[in-house]
């Protein structure tokens, strides 16, 4: 296994006329360093020209042009989703390529498919292929391996994970909760595929439990059935750190009981419409991927996530926070995942990863000074 170093590029980003890639753009811009050699892509170069940068072509519907898109250059950040419509096929030249891929999707069906036919091919050349670098997953992969560092080790732990977030959601979020809520028999296909092949660690135990509605930290805790436990779990199984059994459950942490009430009450109504194909037209149509809020409107969003994780007779209490969830900080957690990548000493990895195991720490210590926060909250006996 080898890495490529003699490229034309450190970092392409494609997608950048699109609206969360015009934002992780403009950070790149803002705060990647002088000799960072990096470009932009897309199949409409005149839209591109506009952020000073090299131009590449590329187009996803085009193999030809993503092959030499990932042979130019070290490390492919895409934003261009839904990713199980538009996102194959870049997996499958970095793959090949040997380079580096970064993407924003928070589809379980993609992230389970792209490591059943890619994850082999992308070990023997070298190829980290991180998937949900933006509010999905990194709040909830870092935030979880950042608790399980103030834990005792080698014991069984068990994290609780509860978000909270004001802000309106990004047109791809929008679009791929729809399309994911229309395909359930091909999610669970997908899911069965990979757990037929992904190997078990030996002698230890990590999974990711739905759990159940109940009272926790002065909230309703309402299970959350979103790609982030899935991606915690395949960091808990790639890192001994973690503990012999480890148990992950995720929330969306709610104030008044009418509000979840309703709030089931609405996905399940949802999730009948969008089997039907008019409707999920649309719905789909509704808030399209691209679009987004203003910059006085994304100032008043933010998320904040707290943990409460259990092990060898300890409570600890973490929180991470920050702003706009669906736009400004994903775009930086993107952008930061791409720099640090590109810049920072890493462990050795290679095939389908997650931000924990590839980056950690230093991932970490990226968006605490981009102005995320990690705080501990409490440590206690228990």
């Amino acid at each position: 296994m080898s890495r490529p170093t003699s490229r034309a590029y450190d970092v392409v980003l494609l997608g950048a006329s699109g609206f969360t890639g015009a934002l992780t753009a403009e950070y790149l811009a803002k705060n990647a360093p002088p000799d960072l050699r990096w470009a932009v892509a897309g199949r409409n170069k005149t839209k591109l020209e506009g952020f000073g940068r090299d131009v590449l072509y590329a187009d996803v519907t085009d193999p030809a042009s993503l092959k030499a898109l990932a042979e130019s250059t070290r490390i492919v950040v895409t934003t261009v989703g839904p990713y199980i419509q538009y996102g194959e096929q870049l997996v499958a030249a970095c793959a090949d390529a040997g380079t580096d891929y970064l993407d924003l999707t928070g589809e379980p069906e993609f992230v389970d498919r792209m490591y059943v036919r890619y994850h082999e091919r992308a070990v023997q050349t070298g190829a980290r292929l991180i998937h949900a670098c933006g509010f999905d997953s990194i709040p909830y992969d870092l935030g979880v391996q950042f608790t399980v560092e103030q834990l005792p080790e080698r014991v069984p732990i068990r994290i609780d994970g509860l978000v909270r977030a004001g802000g309106r959601p990004s047109g791809g979020t929008f679009q791929t909760f729809i399309t994911a809520l229309s395909r359930p028999k091909q999610n669970l296909e997908a899911h069965r595929a990979r757990r037929r092949l992904e190997p078990r660690p030996e002698g230890r135990s990590a999974k990711a439990v739905p759990g159940r509605l109940h009272r926790q930290q002065g909230f309703w805790a309402v299970p959350l059935p979103t790609v982030d436990p899935q991606i915690v779990a395949y960091s808990a199984r790639r890192l001994d750190r973690y503990g012999p059994d480890f148990r992950y459950s995720h929330y969306a942490a709610v104030r008044r009981l009418p509000m979840v009430a309703g709030g089931i009450g609405g996905v399940a109504l949802l999730a009948a419409a969008v089997q039907v194909p008019p409707a999920r037209t649309a719905l789909l149509k509704r808030l399209a991927s691209g679009e987004g809020p203003s910059p006085e409107r994304r100032a008043r969003s933010w998320f904040n996530v707290r943990f409460v994780g259990r092990g060898g007779g300890r409570q600890v209490i973490t929180e991470v926070a920050g702003g706009d969830p669906g736009y400004d900080e994903t775009a930086k957690m993107l952008a930061e995942s791409a720099l640090c990548l590109a810049l920072d000493d890493l462990p050795e990895t290679a095939g389908q990863t997650t931000t924990a195991a590839a980056m950690g720490p230093a991932l970490r210590e990226r968006l605490v000074s981009a102005g995320l926060t990690f705080a501990t909250l409490s440590t206690d006996a228990y």
